[in-house]
């Protein structure tokens, strides 16, 4: 698939997924490169089903595509194979929209664009432990940027630090539009932005890593934004669709 005219595609195939899905999937995400605004420099595809029987939609399909060195990443959950399949090109060209500057980055959300995503494995909390953590330095941003990286990287929060405060911040989306919060909100933000805003009023708690996983289990909240309690650097605990936790922390 390596030639000027084609990107090489890389697949990652788990679970029992049989050989010809690889190919169906090869053309239908080459397809889409062809709306990419700029060239298509590499992608990799993951195909896997899930072990529990017993889930509604076993099959997911997620593409990451390198768009001149920029990253795009789709993913899809189905009843089949071929279903999660055929759901990548729209989802892709989306995000190609986003990229080219197509779509007005001042629109609010839609409701249910995430219909699209695998359901997420009920685990005991007993069973649950943080079997991902990924430490980086936090790209400093505006929320207009923030936002734009979130959405084409198909994210549900983006960690970062911003730009007018200076502090470590999350951005995640509500009903009408996004919403930031900060170690700090006492610092009122004053720059105008692109993207319908609000700014929480609460302060990231300083906590440890246990404090923050039973404060996460007991507001049955998606994510947790806190500061440690010994860097004060923010982090994000969250939960994982294996049902498991994952934890996002900003370089010391």
């Amino acid at each position: 698939m390596r030639s000027p005219q084609a990107p090489e595609v890389v697949f990652d195939v788990r679970g029992d997924v049989p050989e010809r899905f690889a190919e169906a999937a090869r053309e239908k995400v080459a397809a889409a490169f062809r709306q990419a605004p700029e060239p298509v420099l590499f992608a990799r595809v993951k195909l896997a089903t899930a072990p529990d029987p017993a889930v509604e939609r076993p099959a997911l399909a997620q593409a990451t595509v390198d768009v001149n060195g920029r990253p795009v990443r789709v993913h899809a959950a189905a009843a089949t194979m071929q279903e999660a399949i055929d759901l990548l090109p729209d989802l892709l060209r989306a995000r190609f929209e986003r990229v080219g500057g197509r779509r007005d980055a001042s629109r609010a959300p839609k409701a249910g664009r995430h219909a699209h995503r695998p359901a997420r494995h009920v685990r005991p909390p007993g069973e649950r432990e943080i079997v991902r953590r990924k430490t980086f330095a936090a790209d400093t941003q505006t929320p207009d940027e923030a936002a734009f990286d979130m959405d084409v990287m198909d994210y549900d929060f983006w960690l970062f630090t911003d730009v007018e405060t200076g502090q470590d911040a999350v951005l995640y989306r509500t009903d009408t539009g996004y919403r930031i919060a900060l170690a700090d909100p006492g610092a009122d933000r004053a720059g105008p932005v692109a993207v319908p805003l609000t700014v929480s009023p609460h302060p990231a708690p300083r906590i440890g890593e246990p404090e923050a996983t039973e404060r996460l289990e007991t507001l049955g909240l998606p994510f947790l934004f806190f500061s440690d309690a010994g860097t004060g650097r923010g982090k994000v605990l969250y939960h994982r669709y294996d049902g498991h936790y994952g934890l996002l922390e900003s370089t010391p």
